[in-house]
């Protein structure tokens, strides 16, 4: 080693060519330095130059070191740096590794479904094709949007220049197109082109079957299937599910070789909800024709069930289709049911009536003093009755739409106790718990209310709500006084398990005995006041109406206003809330009796058919019921002719024989009975429950079963009791 030091770092210096030479010239020196005795024979023959010896040495022994220096800084660093990517930077280069070696896809969950209360379908996910591209593997950018365009056959201008640009760049993936802008031919005509860089994906996409129904209460997804509105954005956690993963091995040209599920996606829930398709399709026809007969610019209607607060009909207009919804205005999207507000005008006098009845404060015969038809306050215009009336009864106060008198009365219940009330009906508040975007509306509270403000409030004014606020306190009314928590979602079904969703009655806001005398004040609204024209020919119909300015640029409008109507029908055993708003009418009136009253009416009608409800009101009468087998044989096919039922000795109804009838004149025999219809098969009927000659009572149901073959004659029918 030590002669590969003297190689590379220097030799001795180079002795003289002649030795004898050598020896002379040093002995020489040293004579000239010591004495002449002291040369001997070993100091002519010693080796070299101490001194010289000692500087080359020294020249070794630096160059050694510095060399080991410097081998020992580098193995310093490659030690350090070795350090600092094993260890330091790890897990970053093990990343890097493992993305070079393996891909990780997503798979996309299924998202859950969302059906109706009786199971039908509102929105379902289906597989689509999406167009992808990896612009690092294309060459040529231009050719391939040429193909691409001429596969597609609808690029617009700038898409090609997007595109040109996307594929010029070196990215990895990028969309050309998402599964809802591609038609299934598109599809396959791109994938036949095998173009490099360009593929199509499968991804889920959201159907909306029904279109524009219920739009407003199922919301919409975006691109990425996540929801954005109504109920999918209330429940996208859950809907969506959960995510899978592939795992995939990659060869230096990065493409697949292997690849593995992970994790398996997990499908999402499935949303039952308390919508009745039937009935939404019904309250949104008539909601769209009431809007337009009174050239108005938008309503909303929502159809209950007052004792559950399940929330069977909400429409809204404008509306807009889910599955397209980026091609309506972002304002057709709300939800005016949950999210605009209101001054709900005379329907409020509900809860002043309520407020007054429940406190004692007032009769329904006292009679209140209404002259001389408005009433004044400092700072303000005197506020007028639409009629002049000169005193009332405090019923009548209500039925005729009394302004001055609801006033005077809620200046007695006071703004302590009014303010208790609006709580208690709920106002004020977020009421349904899976809607986004709600609005709690606007409640003054009791402090800021002067005389002037008590009166404002106790007719309708300086208070907001919303259209679903102001259904739910009718529903008070119509359960006997309980605030039920109006919901949307009737059962969650989680793999393959049903859970249902219970009702919930928050509060007793008013006793049954006020709720009992308030719907007969509602009833009178409808029989004799102000909503004559909710009226039915069949049912016993409560409601109330109500008119109201809208605040516009912080002032009230002169010619703008929210025409509303609410109620319940029948009223003696409510099956339905109904509740309409139609927002600024322009027609020939602007009153809710006469602009959204009539709307209601249709809607009640249809709802009350719809679920088989018996008619309340002018009864058509029933079969007459063939007591001997002598005359139903007479019949060549039995015809049964519509005259009053008999009755027993004991006074109970009998059932008619029904066999023979068709299915409509059946249908309502079985109504006029008071009896819920069934109906099976088609032709005439052939059997019937309950059976002919036995006792019936109100609310049961009968059921009839159908047949091309008319009954023999002495073939009694099967079934029997309620």
């Amino acid at each position: 080693m030590l002669g590969a030091l003297f190689a590379r770092f220097g030799r001795r210096p180079p002795a003289p060519a002649d030795p004898s030479a050598l020896v002379a010239r040093r002995a020489v020196d040293r004579a000239s330095r010591a004495p002449a005795a002291a040369l001997t024979l070993l100091d002519l023959s010693e080796g070299p130059d101490p001194e010289a010896d000692a500087v080359w040495r020294r020249t070794i022994r630096t160059r050694i070191v510095v060399l080991l220096v410097i081998l020992g800084g580098w193995s310093v660093a490659i030690e350090a740096r070795l350090l600092y990517l094993q260890v330091v930077r790890h897990d970053h280069y093990l990343a890097r590794a493992e993305q070079q070696q393996q891909g990780v896809v997503d798979l996309p969950a299924t998202r859950g479904d969302i059906v109706d209360r009786h199971g039908r379908i509102l929105a379902y996910s289906a597989e689509a094709e999406a167009i992808v591209a990896h612009p690092s593997l294309i060459a040529d950018a231009p050719d391939v949007v040429a193909q691409l365009c001429a596969a597609l056959g609808d690029c617009s201008a700038d898409e090609r220049a997007r595109l040109s640009k996307t594929f010029a760049g070196r990215s990895h993936f990028t969309y050309v197109r998402r599964s809802r802008s591609v038609m299934p031919d598109q599809a396959a005509r791109v994938a036949a082109l095998g173009l490099p860089g360009i593929r199509t994906q499968v991804e889920s996409r959201r159907w909306y079957p029904n279109r524009e129904m219920a739009s407003h209460v199922l919301g919409f997804v975006g691109l990425d299937d996540a929801g954005l509105s109504g109920i999918e954005a209330a429940f996208d956690t859950s809907i969506r599910g959960r995510e899978g993963v592939l795992l995939v091995q990659k060869d230096g040209s990065q493409q697949f070789m292997n690849a593995r599920v992970s994790q398996a996606p997990t499908a999402g829930i499935t949303l039952e909800l308390t919508i009745d398709v039937a009935l939404q399709h019904v309250v949104e026809r008539e909601l769209a024709r009431g809007v337009q007969e009174a050239r108005a610019v938008g309503g909303t209607a929502i159809v209950m069930d007052p004792h559950t607060g399940e929330v069977l009909a909400l429409a809204n207009e404008p509306t807009f289709n889910p599955n397209d919804f980026r091609q309506y205005p972002q304002d057709s999207w709300k939800n005016r049911a949950v999210q605009d507000v209101y001054e709900p005008g005379s329907t409020f006098k509900i809860v002043t009536a309520a407020a007054a009845i429940d406190e004692g404060v007032v009769s329904p015969s006292d009679v209140i003093n209404t002259s001389p038809g408005y009433i004044t306050f400092p700072g303000r215009k005197p506020i007028h009755d639409v009629t002049y009336y000169s005193s009332l009864t405090f019923e009548d106060v209500i039925v005729k739409s009394s302004n001055v008198g609801a006033i005077r009365v809620g200046l007695e219940v006071g703004a302590d106790r009014m303010s208790r009330f609006i709580r208690r009906f709920g106002l004020g508040q977020i009421l349904e718990p899976h809607l986004p975007g709600q609005s709690g509306g606007i409640v003054h509270p009791p402090n800021d209310l002067d005389a002037s403000g008590l009166a404002s409030v106790s007719m309708g004014y300086q208070i907001s709500v919303t259209p679903l606020q102001m259904a739910t306190v009718a529903s008070v009314i119509a359960n006997g006084g309980t605030l039920m928590e109006p919901r949307l979602v009737r059962a969650i079904v989680r793999d393959g398990v049903r859970e249902v969703v219970a009702p919930k009655a928050l509060r007793q806001a008013v006793k049954p005995a006020t709720a009992a005398t308030v719907r007969t004040f509602m009833e009178g609204v409808v029989e004799r006041g102000t909503g004559t024209r909710a009226r039915l020919s069949r049912y016993q119909v409560a409601g109330k109406s109500g008119t109201a300015k809208k605040v516009v640029d912080g002032r009230y409008a002169d010619n703008e206003y929210n025409a509303s109507f609410v109620g319940f029908a029948p009223s003696g055993q409510p099956v339905f809330t109904i509740l309409v708003v139609i927002d600024t009418p322009r027609g020939h009136s602007y009153y809710g009796g006469a602009v959204a009253a009539p709307v209601f009416a249709r809607i009640a009608e249809a709802a009350l058919h719809l679920a088989g409800v018996p008619p309340t009101l002018n009864r058509r009468p029933p079969a007459i019921l063939a007591t001997t087998r002598e005359a139903r044989m007479a019949e060549a096919l039995p015809v049964i002719e519509l005259v009053p039922v008999l009755a027993s000795a004991g006074g109970a109804r009998l059932m008619p024989d029904l066999r023979g009838l068709g299915a409509r004149d059946a249908v309502r025999v079985l109504i006029d009975l008071g009896l819920t219809p069934r109906v099976a098969g088609a032709g005439v009927v052939t059997t019937q429950y309950p059976e002919p000659g036995a006792a019936i009572t109100d609310g049961g149901w009968g059921a009839v079963r159908l047949s091309r073959e008319p009954p023999p004659a002495d073939v009694p029918t099967s079934g029997g009791g309620r």
